[in-house]
């Protein structure tokens, strides 16, 4: 079986931001202080990965459309971490701006793209273009829910739920199964 997130569809991105903007929507100082689920992150580091993945990801597009591969991050993991951090305690308002317009960057630059078999070179590897499309809808799926902000994992969608598991392949939701059964004692590796 083929995931529909095979074949470049921007209609998915849109509809992950615009759930995340819902979500974010009134976000006050106070909440984006608070701590997200993530180990160590507030909700406003959240929102700051969240909007400097999109920065990476428009990095990339724009790098594919000039015929070059670039690293998603020049700076590599430390330059993530550092955007991060130095984004984090901005006013929510100021995070939620930051999303909203490097979201419409990204869709806008997703738009204008010509050839989505293009080579990017992202933090695990080279892929074509056109595997940014769910990359970007899983980044933005799973970091609402750890907002811890009334949006939890059963909120996801269920197009991505099914292109996740898609992804893993017939041994892989086996595996998923397997282990869900209690007969396999690692989880399978879902993400990657």
């Amino acid at each position: 079986m083929v995931s529909r997130w095979v074949v470049p569809d921007l209609t998915a991105v849109r509809a992950a931001h615009a759930r995340l903007l819902a979500v974010i929507d009134g976000l006050t100082d106070a909440a984006a202080r608070r701590p997200s689920l993530l180990p160590g992150w507030t909700v406003g580091h959240v929102l700051t990965h969240v909007a400097r993945n999109a920065d990476s990801f428009i990095w990339l597009a724009e790098g594919a459309a000039a015929g070059e591969v670039r690293d998603q991050y020049p700076g590599g993991f430390e330059q993530r971490q550092a955007e991060i951090e130095a984004g984090a305690r901005r006013p929510a308002a100021e995070l939620v701006d930051d999303v909203r317009a490097t979201g419409e960057r990204l869709e806008a630059d997703f738009d204008g793209v010509t050839d989505w078999e293009a080579p990017v070179r992202t933090m695990l590897g080279e892929v074509p273009l056109r595997e940014l499309l769910f990359r970007r809808v899983r980044e933005v799926e799973i970091h609402t829910s750890d907002l811890d902000l009334e949006h939890t994992w059963e909120d996801w969608s269920e197009a991505f739920v099914d292109a996740q598991l898609d992804r893993l392949g017939p041994a892989g939701r086996r595996h998923v199964v397997a282990f869900l059964a209690g007969r396999a004692d690692v989880p399978p590796r879902i993400f990657g």
